[in-house]
């Protein structure tokens, strides 16, 4: 056995854990192996284990693992979501090779990957990124942008919206982690009461799993725990 087919036993354990802990049900979260700067080989891995949502952080990149596993796996059928920040120059791309995108946060770059959405493809399965710890850093709009942002998306043919995305402040409290995901939870809500097909929360990685999973989250991205620690000297 890999050492990324254990390291995906044990996450998905975990993850049934939690949701059994807090009474959700079985299955209702989906575990993203977040692949970036990892080679075909490891993800040919996690796919070999049963693996198939991928989640990638650069274009580039995220592209030719596309093309790679369309031509030479077409058989594993993976899912394919972009979860790294986007500049509009740089949309077509998503566009046309992804299935999911998480990060929407403003109207240029949802407009774009409407208008670029291939027409034989499905439409784009969409998340809008809300910055819920109010970081500077932290890409993602306020809470009282996401309705117009929503409202116009609803009227975008080539995108669905499904739903919201965070990255909230890296604390280690329970409780504060927690109180976070809540707050997304909350707007999820208000988002669903509004608008049609609203099910998705994209929210919880290695260190705050748990309560993002408590708090409601259907999407957790996880990556150095399946697939060991990254290197970035290969990055342009």
């Amino acid at each position: 056995m890999s050492s990324i087919q254990q390291n995906l036993e044990l996450i998905t354990a975990q993850i049934a854990s939690a949701q059994q802990k807090c009474g959700r049900a079985p299955g209702s979260v989906q575990l993203l192996a977040v692949s970036k700067t990892k080679p075909v080989e490891a993800i040919l891995e996690a796919a070999a284990a049963g693996q198939r949502s991928f989640g990638e952080n650069y274009v580039q990149e995220g592209c030719d693992k596309v093309q790679f596993f369309a031509t030479q796996h077409p058989e594993l059928d993976l899912e394919w979501h972009f979860i790294g920040p986007l500049q509009s120059n740089k949309t077509r791309l998503i566009a046309e090779h992804f299935d999911w995108m998480h990060t929407i946060d403003r109207a240029k770059i949802a407009q774009r990957l409407s208008e670029q959405r291939p027409a034989h493809l499905p439409p784009l399965q969409v998340l809008i990124q809300v910055n819920t710890s109010g970081e500077t850093s932290k890409s993602g709009i306020s809470a009282q942008q996401l309705f117009p942002l929503a409202e116009l998306i609803s009227t975008l043919p080539g995108l669905t919206l499904r739903g919201l995305m965070s990255i909230p402040e890296n604390v280690t409290d329970y409780q504060s982690q927690l109180a976070a995901f809540q707050q997304l939870a909350a707007l999820k809500q208000q988002l669903a009461d509004k608008f049609d097909g609203i099910d998705t929360l994209s929210m919880g990685m290695s260190g705050d799993m748990d309560a993002a999973i408590e708090a409601g989250s259907t999407i957790v991205r996880i990556g150095t725990a399946i697939f060991g620690q990254r290197d970035y000297s290969q990055k342009g």
